[in-house]
């Protein structure tokens, strides 16, 4: 079927679907709806194409009427049946809502009306964040919506009229957009319910709160029930860039904030933004925790946390430090793997755009970064990496580093670099090593994303597990096991030996690496500067790139 992809941008779901349906043998392309100013542009280039369906998987803009009319075009929306209206997981997360849904629908006149195709629902995890949401839940369900879209469509079936179909989530309706203003925090209230208000606006449009006399927007908050006996509103503690706060009742820790004047600016770990240098230390929850290692035997297991996946440069130092001390122990084997809903994207391009000096930071960082990845390659120990969700760039090199890795169900990788940086973190040699040099030419050039089993197709990873989050923690256990095992774990070290052996020294690799990115950094040949800030500002595209069109 030749089916193409109409969104606003190609976000994590865009290409989850993108990569599926290329997988499952379909021809795909994709257009960018604001790369389109003009109705007119897009439904030539529609006309042109002339696809069997249109699958709009994250679109903010309407499809021409001259458009659905002609093709079918079918609307992946982030709400149950009955749901309408732009801000609909602000809405359910404010509300607690404790189920949710997401639904495929024809494009028609009136927004979210048309008649329905599909539509699955989940239960909404406490305390999740928007972002969190829509990269886990929201996406999975949007996937088996499009897999039965797909099928249907392929089978001539028709949708049913959405005041025919049944709601599984009673009470939905038209809701109206939730601006800035719909998030504002009182110091007054309960933590818990600053820390439910501040997921609800997560990325955007934030939640504002008044402090010291200007107006931050919070982000990456977790409650705690422990009273000061502070004014609410006081900085009674900090751990790292987070900072805690005294509330009405409890203590609220903030991990990233930003400032707020005449616009947003950039989100930044906490204590970048806010000065909270007199707060005395206080043990941030292990929520926020950077990294948390637990030790099951002779197996360690680190995992890792980033708000994002971006790791600035002193968090780096300490994720290093984290991996050499769990290193230091007799273990075996060390797994290192992320949350359920963040591996690593790699260096911190925030932290470096607002810097003094935006080139020196990005030089810290990339070095910091290196570090960890040497710290992991040059390991003693069995090394098993575990992307546990999406990563891109320096992080999916940080994870190639290890002798194993592995990858959970429904996770996208894009390994490469887009930013007009060479790129650092070994990959000059972690991914030549597993996929032979001219695979790897392919996958840094062409710059497109790969899912987790065409990974371990080509041989990038090694295996994949489980998308239920319990089953892929149980399953990565008994992979570490596995390896454990006497016979395998001599096989293994063996093999290990020879990739040390075949390969020439890390600082090799690290030096060439080095050399070439300080040109982007400090010489800016490929436009670091224009890119990043494009990037951080998420400027809409003038045009969809030729690599995601039809061929």
């Amino acid at each position: 079927m030749k089916i193409l992809l109409l969104a606003s941008a190609f976000n994590g779901l865009t290409q989850r679907v993108w990569c599926t349906l290329r997988e499952q043998g379909h021809e795909v392309g994709v257009e960018l709806a604001p790369a389109h100013a003009e109705p007119e542009s897009l439904i030539r280039e529609v006309e042109r194409i002339d696809p069997d369906l249109i699958l709009c998987p994250f679109l903010k803009h309407r499809v021409p009427e001259e458009v659905w009319r002609r093709w079918t075009t079918v609307i992946v929306h982030p709400g149950p049946v009955g749901d309408r209206g732009p801000s609909s997981l602000d809405h359910t997360l404010l509300g607690q809502g404790p189920r949710w849904g997401v639904t495929a629908l024809s494009a028609v006149e009136e927004m979210d009306a048309g008649p329905i195709w599909a539509t699955s629902t989940f239960e909404v995890p406490e305390g999740i964040t928007k972002s969190a949401l829509y990269n886990s839940r929201v996406a999975d369900a949007a996937m088996e919506c499009v897999e039965t879209v797909v099928r249907k469509v392929a089978a001539g079936a028709r949708p049913v009229p959405a005041e025919e179909h049944p709601r599984a989530v009673p009470g939905t309706g038209e809701l109206p957009l939730l601006r800035r203003a719909a998030f504002a925090l009182d110091w007054r209230a309960p933590a818990r319910d600053l820390a439910r208000r501040i997921a609800a606006a997560d990325g955007a449009p934030g939640a504002p709160v008044d402090f010291e006399g200007r107006t931050y927007c919070l982000f990456d908050a977790v409650p705690t029930d422990e009273d000061t006996g502070a004014s609410p509103g006081t900085i009674v503690g900090r751990d790292c860039e987070s900072i805690a706060f005294a509330t009405g009742r409890g203590t609220l820790w903030v991990g990233y904030a930003a400032l707020l004047e005449r616009k947003r600016g950039p989100k930044l770990p906490a204590a970048m933004v806010i000065d909270a240098s007199a707060a005395p230390f206080r043990a941030a929850p292990q929520a926020l925790a950077e990294s948390v290692y637990r030790r099951d035997g002779d197996i360690g297991f680190l995992t890792i946390r980033s708000y994002n996946g971006a790791m600035h440069t002193e968090q780096c130092r300490r994720l290093t430090a984290a991996v050499e001390k769990a290193l230091a122990e007799d273990t075996r084997i060390l797994v290192v793997t992320g949350t359920e809903h963040a591996f690593s994207n790699g260096i911190h391009l925030g932290v470096i755009d607002a810097a003094p000096d935006p080139a020196a930071e990005a030089w810290a960082n990339i070095n910091a970064i290196d570090e960890l990845c040497l710290a992991i390659a040059q390991a003693d120990q069995l090394t098993v990496a575990a992307f546990s969700a999406n990563a891109g760039a320096g992080g999916v090199m940080t994870g190639l580093c290890a002798d194993v890795t592995v990858a959970r169900d429904g996770v996208v990788l894009n390994p490469y670099y887009d930013m007009g940086i060479y790129g650092s973190e070994l990959h000059t040699w972690s991914v030549a090593d597993r996929v032979g040099a001219s695979t790897a030419a392919r996958l840094l050039g062409d710059k497109l994303p790969i899912s987790a089993d065409e990974a371990a197709r080509i041989g990038l990873i090694g295996a994949v597990g489980p998308r239920d989050w319990n089953e892929f923690q149980r399953w990565l256990r008994a992979v570490a096991v596995g390896y454990n095992e006497p016979v395998t774990r001599g096989r293994m070290y063996a093999a290990k030996a020879r990739r040390r052996a075949e390969a020439k020294p890390m600082s090799y690799y690290q030096t060439i690496e080095l050399a070439e990115m300080a040109r982007d950094m400090f010489d800016d040949r490929h436009g670091f500067h224009a890119k990043r800030r494009a990037f951080l500002g998420k400027a809409a595209p003038t045009e969809t790139p030729a690599k995601l069109r039809f061929r």
